[in-house]
């Protein structure tokens, strides 16, 4: 069942792909949501070409997605889609290209599917439970491994959300980092189960959609996922928000707080 869902979850994200580069080199609206956060077509564009593909293929699954209005009957199913359609609308705005589609399958709250898609470049990161963590280009496919290094780390921050938690965390450690780089998206945990960056802490809040598939593609690398807790984080909630942060890491001794 894996391998099939595998297959139309990648063709998916690469025609929703297709739709979003067809808006990205127009001049494009840009429209605002309640918590002003940017919303454009391609957006809603993605998110529709995805649920129809999803939805064909498994009318008996839930889907959860930033696009769509909220289902509360998703709660009561084993498996659920999470889904961002355009996963970096910043960038996509500000045309760094450094944007992606999501798409996870979560099983009892467990991703067990993941999904990443770069529009602009083609590259596919992609994951199922159990089975390896890989990275597809132009037609190559490579097993992704994060890397051994616990000395002289690069550290990966987001472009548009760097706090004064994270600006202290660097400050602190500054002897054990090498180099400190804003990368948008998820390709953010996406480099680290490549093995070319170590470490990604994320304080503030983000959403579901926004860690459900990169956080299987970089833990089948061998990545450590957890909630700045240091709890697991779970998928298909009541509250879509991931209250507590998050780091990805590409191993345990390079887990920067108590």
């Amino acid at each position: 069942m894996l391998n099939q869902a595998l297959k139309i979850a990648k063709e998916a994200a690469v025609m929703a792909g297709e739709k979003i580069m067809d808006i990205y080199r127009t001049d494009f609206e840009i429209s605002y949501k309640e918590d002003d956060s940017p919303l454009t077509c391609a957006d809603r564009a993605a998110d529709e070409v995805i649920e129809s593909i999803i939805s064909e293929a498994y009318p008996d699954h839930a889907i959860l997605s930033e696009e769509s209005a909220d289902d509360s009957n998703r709660l009561d199913e084993v498996y659920c889609w999470v889904i961002d359609p355009l996963d970096g609308t910043k960038e996509f705005i500000h045309h760094t290209d450094e944007f992606t589609v999501n798409i996870a399958l979560v099983k009892d709250g467990h991703p067990i599917l993941g999904v990443v898609y770069v529009p602009v470049t083609g590259e596919m990161y992609y994951a199922i439970k159990g089975h390896g963590s890989f990275y597809e280009h132009k037609g190559e496919v490579s097993q992704n491994k994060v890397s051994h290094r616990t000395d002289r780390i690069r550290i990966l921050s987001s472009k548009y959300h760097k706090s004064e938690e994270f600006l202290d965390l660097v400050e602190d450690h500054a002897s054990i980092i090498s180099s400190v780089e804003g990368v948008g998206s998820s390709l953010k945990g996406c480099l680290i189960a490549r093995g070319l960056a170590e470490a990604y802490y994320r304080f503030g809040l983000t959403s579901e959609w926004d860690t459900a598939a990169v956080q299987l593609i970089a833990e089948e690398a061998g990545a450590v996922f957890r909630q700045l807790d240091h709890s697991e984080m779970s998928y298909n909630r009541v509250d879509t928000l991931n209250r507590k942060g998050f780091y990805i890491v590409n191993s345990n001794e390079n887990i920067l707080i108590d």
